[in-house]
C-alpha cells in the first residue's frame, strides 16, 4: 500500500511522536475531506443549525489550530482548518463509510486514531463533540471570523411585550431609543424581563460618577430631584448629561482610561526607572476630551501628529501617545536591542488599542490562532520603526526625540493655536548617534515632552527570527502593510502613520468603530459587549448582543466619530437606568448580567474612590493640567527598589485629583493598584476586579481617607445645625446623595453614643485620629466629640453605597 508517511519533510519524519501517529493519520487523511467539504454522515436530522463563526470556530480555535492553524512552525501533518481553500487542497474526499474521518477521529477510543491525542490537554467535551457532528452534517460552511466582516447596520428589533409574561396584560417594555430594542429583543429569548428604573438619586449617582468620576453634590441632587418632580425624570436626565459634557471633570475623568491605555506614566520603567517629563501629553488628552474632539481626529493626532502638515504644537504633543513606552537607561545596555523593544510596544500597544487583537503573538513565530504571519507581524511593525530614536534612554530625563515647549505653554483651558516654530519651540532629535551605539543621547529637561520624529528615509525593515534584534531576515526587505485578512483593497496599503490612520477610520475597516464602541460600553456597564475587550480575534469572547455592537459602531462612524453622541444614548437608554438589584430569577439565568436584566452595579476604582473622600470633605483642590503632584503615601515608599527617595508634596497638591499622581512603574501608587489599577508598564483596557481585606483596610486606615473623615465632619457644619443627629444626617446626603432612614439613622446614634463615651475615656486615642493629615483643624467641638463624629464620616465613606456605583 502507498504510504504517505514518506510524502512527511524530514523534520517531521524526525520526530517520534509523529513516527507514532502519521501513518494512521495520513492514512485516514483522505476521510477528513467529508469534514470539510461537505461529506454527510449518516442519513439523519438534525435540530440545531450551527453557525461556523459563532460555533465552530471557537472550537476549533482552541482545540485545533495549535496544532493545524496559521502558525507554520507548529502545524502538524500539513494540515490546516482555518482556511478551507487549504483544506480543499490537502483532504480528498473519501465517503466509502458515509462519515467524516474528523467525526471519526474525535469520537475514537484507538489512541492511534483519537483527535486531540490522548496526551493533548486540549480533549473536546462530548457537547463539542456534537457541535463539531452537526456542523459537518449541515455541510461544513466556513465564515470569516465575526470581527473581521464588514459592519453593516442592523435593522432594529420589533418589540411587542414584556418578554418574561405572554399574557396580554403584560407591561410594554420600555425603549428609550435603539439601544433597547436589542436589550429588549435579548431579554425576550433569555425568558428575561427589564428591571424597573433606579432611584432617581442612585441614578444621579450612577450618571455623574460615570461621566465625571465624582460623586454629585448635595445641591446637584436636590436639583436634579426638583426637574424629576416637576417635569420628568428623562428631562432630569437629559440636564444633567448636558452639564456634566461642559464639566471640566469630564475630561479628567475620560482620560483615566485612555492612560492606562497609553500607558501613561512619570518615569521610565525598568531596573533604573529614571524620572521622565510627559504631563504636557497627558493634559492633551484632557484638552481633546473636554473640547469634543471627534475620535478619528483623536486617533490621527496621537499616531501621526507629527506627520500632520502644518501640525500645530498640540498636534505635536499629541503624537507623544506613540513614545509612553518605558526606555531602558541600564549601564551597558545595547542600544539597538532595546530600540526594537521600543518597536515592539509600539506595534503591540497599536494592536491593542486600535485593532482590539493579541499582535504580539507573531513577534516570533505566526500567530497560532488569529490570521496574521510573523511576516505580517513586522509589516505592522515598520509603521513604528523609524523614528529617530537611540534605544538606550539617559539618566534622569527625556529621551529624543523631544521638544522644547515655550515659556507661554497654554494652560489648560485656553485654544492657542501654537504653530511649530524654530523659536521658541526646539525639537531634538537622535539621529546623529554615536557611532559604537554605546554614547547616552542628550536628556530633555522639564518643560519638555517625547514625541514623534521620523529619520528623513525610512529605517529598513526585517523579519526578525523569533523576534531576536540581531537575527534580521536581510534576504527579503518588508515594507509597511496591514494584514491580509484586514485588507479590503490590496492595492490601497497605507505607507506611513498617517495613511495608517486612514486605514483605521475607513467606512469599510471591521475592527475599529467595534473596538471603540465596546470599550464605552464597558466604561458604563463594567464589562464590554465583548468582554475580552483587549481582544476581539479568534480566542476573544463573543459579543453578547453582535447586532447591538454593530449598530452602534455604524452610529459612531455616521456620527462623525461623536464620542458624546455614543455616550449620550448609553445614559439615556432604558437599560443603564435600571435597578441594579438582582432579583430571584436572575440568579439561575442571568447572573452575571450579560443580558442586562438589571442596572450597573460596579465598584469604584481606587482614583474614584479617593476623589470621592476629597471631593466629599471639601478637600478637593480643581485645578487642571501642570506636573503630577506627589500626595501622601506610605513612609519610605520607594527605598525598596532605589536610593531614591519619595518627596510629598504639601498645600493643595495634596489634593488634587487622582489622575494627577506621581505614577513611578515599578512602584505605583498602592491606594490604586489596591484597586486594581493597571501598573502603566504595558498596554491595559481592561481591569479585572478584586475583592479583597487590603482594599477595606486601605479605606479605613490611609491617612487621606481619615483625613477626609475629619474634614467631612467639618465641612457640613457650615450648612447644617451644630448637632450630633444633623452632621449626620448631611454627611449621609453629602456621601450617598439621600437622607438615612429612620433605622439607619437611629444606628448611627447608637454608634456615635458609644463612641463619644469611648473616646472620653481614653483622649490620647481622640487626639491621634485628629492628627491625620497636615490639613488644619478649625472645628471648635470636645475633641471626643469630634473624633466620634469623625468616625461616623469614615463609616459612611465605607458603606458598601458608598464604594459602588449602583
Amino acid at each position: 500500500m502507498f504510504s504517505w508517511f514518506h510524502l512527511l519533510p524530514p523534520h517531521l519524519r524526525r520526530s517520534s511522536r509523529h513516527l507514532r501517529f502519521a501513518q494512521t493519520r495520513f492514512r485516514n487523511i483522505g476521510r477528513i475531506a467529508g469534514c470539510l467539504l461537505g461529506m454527510t454522515i449518516t442519513a439523519q436530522s438534525h435540530a440545531v443549525e450551527w453557525e461556523y463563526a459563532k460555533d465552530v470556530l471557537p472550537i476549533l480555535a482552541d482545540k485545533c489550530f495549535a496544532c493545524h492553524g496559521p502558525d507554520a512552525n507548529t502545524r502538524e501533518a500539513d494540515l490546516r482548518l482555518d482556511v478551507p481553500q487549504s483544506a480543499a487542497h490537502v483532504l480528498k474526499s473519501d465517503s466509502t463509510k458515509g462519515v467524516s474521518s474528523l467525526v471519526e477521529r474525535i469520537h475514537s477510543a484507538d489512541p492511534a486514531q483519537q483527535m486531540p491525542p490522548p496526551e493533548s490537554t486540549k480533549q473536546l467535551s462530548d457537547e463539542q463533540k456534537q457541535v463539531l457532528r452537526e456542523w459537518v452534517a449541515s455541510g461544513a460552511e466556513y465564515q470569516r471570523h465575526w470581527s473581521f466582516r464588514f459592519i453593516e447596520r442592523p435593522p432594529l428589533p420589533s418589540i411587542a411585550k414584556q418578554p418574561s409574561d405572554p399574557s396580554a396584560n403584560a407591561p410594554k417594555p420600555i425603549c428609550h431609543n435603539p439601544i433597547d430594542s436589542f436589550i429588549v429583543a435579548g431579554l425576550k429569548r433569555a425568558g428575561l424581563s427589564q428591571a424597573p428604573v433606579a432611584e432617581p438619586h442612585a441614578l444621579l449617582r450612577r450618571l455623574t460618577f460615570n461621566l465625571t468620576g465624582l460623586p454629585p453634590t448635595t445641591q446637584e441632587t436636590l436639583a436634579f430631584l426638583e426637574v424629576c418632580q416637576h417635569e420628568s425624570l428623562s428631562a432630569a436626565i437629559r440636564e444633567a448629561t448636558d452639564r456634566l459634557f461642559q464639566s471640566p471633570s469630564y475630561g479628567e475623568h475620560m482620560a483615566l482610561g485612555w492612560l492606562e491605555a497609553a500607558r501613561y506614566a512619570d518615569t521610565d520603567g525598568y531596573q533604573n526607572d529614571r524620572y521622565r517629563y510627559q504631563s504636557a501629553w497627558r493634559d492633551w488628552v484632557l484638552k481633546a476630551f473636554n473640547e469634543h474632539m471627534p475620535y478619528d481626529q483623536f486617533i490621527r493626532e496621537q499616531l501621526a501628529g507629527d506627520l500632520i502638515p502644518n501640525a500645530t504644537l498640540w498636534q505635536q504633543v499629541a503624537s507623544g501617545f506613540c513614545r509612553n513606552h518605558r526606555i531602558n537607561s541600564e549601564d551597558g545596555s545595547i542600544a539597538e536591542e532595546w530600540r526594537i523593544e521600543n518597536v515592539v510596544d509600539r506595534t503591540d500597544t497599536f494592536g491593542t488599542v486600535f485593532l482590539g487583537l493579541t499582535v504580539g503573538c507573531a513577534r516570533c513565530h505566526d500567530h497560532k490562532y488569529d490570521p496574521l504571519s510573523h511576516r505580517e507581524y513586522y509589516q505592522i511593525f515598520a509603521y513604528f520603526n523609524s523614528v529617530a530614536e537611540h534605544g538606550v534612554g539617559p539618566n534622569n530625563g527625556n529621551s529624543p526625540p523631544f521638544i522644547q515647549l515655550p515659556a507661554t505653554w497654554p494652560l489648560i483651558n485656553k485654544s492657542e493655536d501654537h504653530r511649530l516654530t524654530p523659536d521658541p519651540v526646539r525639537l531634538t532629535s537622535a539621529r546623529k548617534e554615536a557611532g559604537n551605539g554605546l554614547q547616552r543621547p542628550q536628556a530633555g529637561k522639564p518643560g519638555t515632552v517625547m514625541v514623534m520624529q521620523d529619520l528623513p528615509e525610512p529605517r529598513p525593515t526585517y523579519r526578525l527570527e523569533r523576534g531576536v534584534y540581531d537575527a534580521p531576515d536581510k534576504s527579503h526587505p518588508l515594507f509597511p502593510a496591514m494584514p491580509t485578512a484586514l485588507q479590503w483593497d490590496s492595492a490601497d496599503q497605507p505607507s506611513n502613520r498617517l495613511e495608517l490612520v486612514d486605514w483605521l477610520v475607513d467606512r469599510r475597516n471591521p475592527l475599529t468603530a467595534r473596538v471603540a464602541v465596546n470599550r464605552i460600553w464597558q466604561q458604563f456597564f463594567g464589562v464590554g459587549l465583548v468582554t475580552s475587550s483587549e481582544n476581539l480575534g479568534t480566542q476573544g469572547s463573543l459579543p453578547s448582543h453582535p447586532q447591538l455592537l454593530d449598530w452602534l459602531a455604524v452610529e459612531l462612524i455616521e456620527a462623525g466619530w461623536d464620542l458624546q453622541h455614543l455616550q449620550r444614548l448609553i445614559v439615556t437608554s432604558a437599560t443603564f437606568q435600571q435597578s441594579s438589584s438582582l432579583r430571584p430569577e436572575q440568579v439561575q439565568q442571568d447572573s452575571t448580567n450579560r443580558w442586562w436584566a438589571r442596572g450597573p452595579r460596579i465598584r469604584l476604582t481606587g482614583f474614584e474612590l479617593r476623589d470621592q473622600a476629597l471631593a466629599s470633605s471639601g478637600l478637593l483642590v480643581n485645578s487642571m493640567g501642570g506636573e503630577s503632584v506627589k500626595p501622601y503615601m506610605p513612609p519610605k515608599i520607594w527605598s525598596s527598589i532605589s536610593n531614591n527617595t519619595y518627596k510629598q508634596d504639601s498645600g493643595a497638591n495634596l489634593f488634587r485629583r487622582s489622575l494627577y499622581t506621581y505614577w513611578r512603574r515599578t512602584i505605583p501608587p498602592p491606594d490604586m493598584v489596591s484597586f486594581n489599577a493597571a501598573g502603566r508598564e504595558v498596554c491595559s483596557v481592561r481591569i479585572d476586579p478584586t475583592n479583597t481585606p487590603l482594599q477595606a483596610l486601605t479605606l479605613l486606615n490611609n491617612k487621606t481617607y481619615m483625613e477626609a473623615a475629619r474634614n467631612l465632619a467639618a465641612f457640613v457644619d457650615r450648612e447644617a445645625e451644630l448637632t450630633p443627629v444633623s452632621r449626620m444626617r448631611a454627611m449621609f446626603m453629602q456621601v450617598l446623595g439621600r437622607p438615612p432612614s429612620p433605622a439607619e439613622l437611629r444606628e448611627l446614634e447608637s454608634i456615635y453614643a458609644s463612641t463619644v463615651e469611648d473616646f472620653s475615656s481614653h483622649p490620647a486615642a481622640a487626639q491621634q485620629l485628629l492628627e491625620h493629615g497636615e490639613s488644619p483643624n478649625a472645628c471648635q467641638q470636645p475633641r471626643h466629640e469630634q473624633a466620634a463624629i469623625t468616625l461616623i464620616a469614615s463609616l459612611l465613606l465605607n458603606l458598601d453605597e458608598a464604594i459602588h456605583k449602583d
